[in-house]
């Protein structure tokens, strides 16, 4: 056969084939006509290459819940590829110089039996074009099928067909002779089971008598097998290829994983009304929901919103639903789908430490199944610039403050557009302080630079949201649905009444409460909390919401004086353990007054706990443990912590009434879902604040407005500098412009009364040029004030590289290059002084006795540090006997400097409860400190790497700032860089033998809970998911240097000409 007259173009056809419609017909005759056909065959060589081509289109196509994305489609089908074969077959027989030659292919198991039978499967009309080229050498001689594509045959073919074809080959080579049953046999059970799938699922193809214009023989059709007999053969081979039993499932399911995947993504790219099996991700995502959070099924509002059209069309998006409506679920869906399908990185900004680490830990098993990297942002953790990953995408999970540095790096390093979607919680805080107005920085640079990033904004407390739709160019979906229905009462004297706003007052009386109270008790609980709380524990949980940190305290012992005994019996082997477990991460130490709450199922929550406690207590509530927290407000901003009642206390927060926000924050808490029918928050008043309790419930939710201008040096001259140094913007007229569309250029005409904007503008430029920050410099030719350009001077660079307040920036300046001249390095003392934060020393109160004890302790050379900042030690000691200082001495530093100390007893010694207890000082204050410094010393280390003269400060910086970042002994450190391991638990890990990140990654959890004490199967999942995710991130970031190492340079010279080549060309 002519090598041009034989290739064959066939397409394959890629469609959802419908399995009840398959049928298969088999007469005795044909049955014994294929028997006689496989007896008459000789000699043949096998040979079936067949490549599988992916999807190029797919339509869309309604898929059930249940059913696998991919399970059902076809590689071949009717009318499509076989018809071709068929009719340029014909054609081929048809003309008069091949009329006489034969082709002679090798058959397969099943080839007889395909050969009698009919295929019968719907048309479709997307097909794949694979070239096929036949060579015939002579009639007994074995041919070549051969795939014209330049590419390895196994290229995109699954593992199993590759080992077939490898087993088809050697069969062929070693064994010509070998018969078709002699084959059979050594396909074993497997094989058997294979044919009767075929049987059950494939429609067997009939052969066509109208094809030959006479019936053949049997010895006719051993000389001439088709081409369609030929190409049927191999992709029925592929459905009989056997796989090693140890990879079968791993390549199943990564396959699937991978296609789902591939199909997704042209989904959602294509806008599609219907995106798969779980809102355009792979099938496996719903599992794990499943598994991970024992989610099955989302509400309806979330289904709503996920399907929206501007969430298609990827446009910005505010949503905002009542407190435990499920609002995060949804973000975390659009987070996968980014990073899944449009293989992009995303950050996700949270308020608080505390909810980044928990958030961390929830999706870090995620990140390990999926196939993505979980990134902390928080403290003193994060890269800046982000390692950029080969392959992997990022999930950053940031503070606010830690999200603006991120941003700001990716700026730096033209990334940004990397950044495929921005989620931020709790929105409504870009309305409050500082933070706020870093929040607003952030989101406005992101929206300048990047037109491609999406913003997603989340929020149950949001009011002017068109201020904020026009700042974000978003749309806006609401809902007030929730999971749980939530009943509102108020609580005066002794009656309590319903929140009703179509009453006339906006309450209506619900009952009286029945409780016998004691004189006593009458006199210790006035607002009958007692009687309250009784209601609901131990059965169900309870929050009892406090004005302050010492009331939540008082108020925990004394409900504990009036509970029964009975309390004491409730689960009282895990209070015990709970108790046990307290004592263990504070070196034996216990707080009294949750030694005396606890065994009741009570304990109090706010900042003045440790990190450790803190989180222990929060576990043995969310398990049952504990039923009743006394707690302040910043609860109602963390963790979730759902309760059947929740009890404000009284309508304060310290001293300022309740707002309305935080109002509804705190009743949000009310009712959990999957667990209560129903939640109830009672508020309790007094008659003095009955009418500004009845504007509190009745009135809408504050608005919200802008800080940028508000917070100077850390609002709008921060932004100026980093929009000059970042290149954004770098004349005043850009400036002004960027200004505009802000949050704060939205509502200029509300919060502006007498300057314009462009007047705070020219302020602002001209405060940071006197400051040193920038250099202004007109353009030549032009005398328009607008058309001056900035440029940013080392001083401001250092300062908007170390986010350092700018209030600060040349104090600090000042401080380093003090510091140089006698730099104290016999201990930490120096250091930690210099990187002591200065927004904690306003705060500071020194106990003057302490201070000189303290001053005592220290060495010559520690006491030399004091004398270098002016303080003496007659100084202190004066101050703590009382006398009169007629020396004037800088109190800012002497504050500093016992702040300082703190810092210094806690490296020596790594116990916060010894330290509290030395410097009379609560001890999540000293927590508090610690954190501040870490992440201060942070910013210290990168203001000095901007500026060469403190060079000797970045190496000296580094070390100290792990070491305050951890503040435990130096083999605890590797296992404190897993989220969620504290020095408690790292001390437990360590002594049971688990020493190293790699110990925890491979740990076994089974084992885990088995030798380490008080340990939930829960927590040892997470630690461990945690752990590898870290490991995973380390060994990409390694592999990623070794490639950069050895990657030839794109400046990399070429070869240069010599005289002598040069005259011979």
């Amino acid at each position: 056969m002519d090598e041009d007259d034989s290739r064959i173009c066939r397409r394959v056809a890629v469609r959802k084939r419908v399995r009840p419609s398959i049928r298969v017909t088999l007469t005795d005759a044909e049955l014994q006509r294929s028997n006689e056909e496989e007896e008459e065959e000789k000699e043949e060589e096998e040979v079936a290459e067949c490549r599988r081509r992916k999807t190029v289109g797919v339509q869309p196509v309604e898929y059930d819940s249940e059913e696998d994305m991919f399970g059902d489609y076809d590689s071949f089908a009717e009318n499509s590829l076989l018809a071709q074969v068929d009719d340029l077959e014909q054609k081929y027989m048809q003309l008069p110089e091949h009329t006489k030659q034969t082709t002679d292919f090798a058959t397969e198991d099943l080839s007889s039996e395909i050969n009698e039978n009919e295929l019968s499967i719907p048309t479709v009309g997307s097909f794949t074009e694979l070239n096929t080229e036949e060579h015939t050498k002579e009639q007994s001689a074995p041919e070549e099928v051969r795939v014209e594509h330049g590419t390895d045959i196994s290229y995109d073919v699954p593992s199993s067909q590759v080992l077939y074809f490898e087993n088809l080959q050697n069969s062929s080579n070693g064994s010509g002779g070998q018969s078709n049953k002699e084959r059979d046999l050594n396909s074993s059970s497997y094989g058997t089971r294979t044919e009767q799938l075929a049987l059950d699922h494939i429609e067997h193809p009939q052969r066509n008598d109208a094809f030959s214009p006479k019936v053949r023989t049997s010895s006719d059709t051993n000389r001439r097998r088709s081409v369609r007999d030929h190409l049927k053969s191999a992709m029925t081979g592929n459905a009989k290829a056997q796989t090693p039993v140890f990879s079968r499932s791993k390549q199943l399911k990564e396959t699937l994983l991978s296609e789902e995947m591939n199909v997704a993504k042209k989904a959602i790219e294509a806008s599609l009304d219907d995106v798969g099996p779980f809102y355009s991700l792979p099938s496996k995502v719903r599992d794990l929901y499943a598994q991970f959070k024992g989610i099955e099924k989302l509400y309806e509002w979330q289904h709503t919103c996920l399907t929206l059209n501007s969430v298609q069309e990827r446009k910005n998006l505010i949503y905002s639903l009542p407190t435990s409506g499920g609002k995060t679920l949804v973000a975390e869906i659009l987070m996968l789908q980014e990073l899944l399908c449009r293989r992009n990185d995303v950050l996700m900004i949270l308020p608080y430490v505390a909810i980044v680490q928990e958030k961390i830990t929830g999706l870090s098993s995620f990140g390990i199944e999926l196939g993505f990297f979980v990134e902390e942002y928080a403290g003193s953790k994060g890269r800046f610039p982000p390692i950029k990953r080969r392959e992997k995408k990022s999930l950053y999970v940031a503070t606010i403050e830690k999200a603006h540095s991120l941003v700001n790096s990716l700026i730096e390093t033209g990334r940004i557009s990397s950044l495929g979607l921005v989620v931020v919680d709790e929105l409504h805080m870009i309305g409050e302080g500082s933070r706020g107005a870093t929040l607003e920085m952030t989101l406005a640079k992101i929206l300048y630079t990047s037109k491609t990033t999406q913003i997603i904004g989340m929020s149950a407390t949001l009011n002017n949201v068109e201020d904020l739709q026009e700042f974000l160019q978003a749309e806006y979906y609401t809902n007030q649905f929730r999971p749980v229905e939530l009943k509102e009462y108020l609580k005066l004297n002794d009656s309590i009444y319903e929140v009703d706003s179509k009453a006339e007052k906006g309450m209506t009386f619900s009952r009286l409460l029945n409780y016998k109270y004691s004189d006593t008790l009458k006199k210790m609980d006035p607002d009958h909390l007692v009687a309250l709380v009784t209601e609901v524990i131990p059965k169900y949980s309870c929050l009892v919401f406090c004005p302050t940190k010492k009331n939540c305290e008082n108020v925990a012992e004394m409900i504990c004086k009036f509970l029964s005994k009975e309390y004491l019996k409730h689960k009282e082997k895990e209070k015990e353990d709970v108790i046990e477990n307290l004592k263990n991460m504070s070196s034996g130490k216990l707080c009294p007054v949750l030694k005396r709450t606890v065994p009741f199922g009570v304990a109090y929550h706010h900042s003045g706990l440790t990190s450790e406690e803190r989180r222990l207590l929060e576990e043995a509530y969310s398990s049952g443990v504990l039923c009743l927290f006394t707690c302040t407000s910043t609860l109602a901003a963390g963790v979730n912590l759902p309760a059947r009642r929740v009890i404000l206390r009284a309508p304060y927060v310290a001293k300022e009434f309740l707002k309305r926000n935080q109002y509804k924050q705190m009743i949000g808490r009310a009712g959990r879902a999957g667990i209560d029918t129903v939640g109830e928050s009672i508020l309790i008043f007094q008659e003095k604040d009955k009418q500004q309790v009845l504007e509190l419930i009745n009135r809408p939710l504050e608005n919200c407005y802008s800080h940028l201008v508000q917070e100077f040096t850390k609002g709008i001259q921060t932004l100026f500098l980093s929009l000059i140094g970042l290149k954004i913007a770098t004349n005043l007229g850009d400036i002004h412009d960027f200004m505009n569309g802000t949050f704060f250029g939205v509502q200029q005409n509300v919060l502006l009364k007498d300057k314009s904007l462009w007047e705070i503008t020219v302020e602002s430029l001209s405060y940071l040029t006197e400051k040193g920050l920038l250099q202004k410099e007109m353009v030549p030719g032009s005398e328009e004030e607008h058309q001056c350009n900035f440029h940013i001077t080392k001083l401001g660079r250092a300062s908007f590289k170390g986010t350092i307040d700018l209030a600060y920036c040349d104090i600090l300046y000042r401080d380093l290059k003090k510091g140089l001249e006698g730099l104290v390095l016999e201990s930490f003392l120096h250091l930690i002084y210099l990187t002591t934060p200065y927004d904690l020393v306003p705060q500071c109160d020194p106990d003057w006795m302490v201070y000189f004890r303290q001053f005592n302790q220290l060495s010559p050379a520690e006491q030399n540090v004091a004398s270098r900042l002016g303080i003496s030690e007659s100084f202190i000691g004066k101050k703590a006997s009382g006398q009169a200082i007629k020396k004037k001495v800088d109190k800012d530093i002497v504050n500093r400097l016992y702040l300082s100390f703190v810092l210094y007893a806690l490296l020596k010694e790594t116990n916060i409860w010894s330290v509290a207890e030395k410097f009379n000082m609560p001890r999540g204050y000293i927590q508090n400190l610690l954190t501040g410094a870490a992440s201060f010393s942070s910013c210290v280390l990168h203001f000095c790497e901007e500026l060469e003269e403190f060079w000797v400060y970045r190496a000296l910086l580094v070390e100290l700032t792990k070491k305050l970042t951890y503040c435990v002994k130096a083999e605890l450190i590797p296992l404190m860089e897993v989220t969620g391991v504290l020095e408690g638990r790292a001390k437990q890990l360590y002594k049971a033998g688990y020493k190293s990140l790699t110990h925890l990654a491979n740990a076994d959890p089974e084992v885990l809970i088995r030798t380490v004490d008080h340990l939930s199967r829960r927590q040892a999942k997470q630690i461990i998911s945690s752990a590898k995710m870290l490991l995973h991130e380390k060994a990409e970031a390694l592999q990623q240097e070794v490639d950069e190492l050895l990657r030839l340079p794109p400046d990399f010279p070429g070869p240069v000409d010599t005289p002598t080549e040069k005259a011979w060309s």
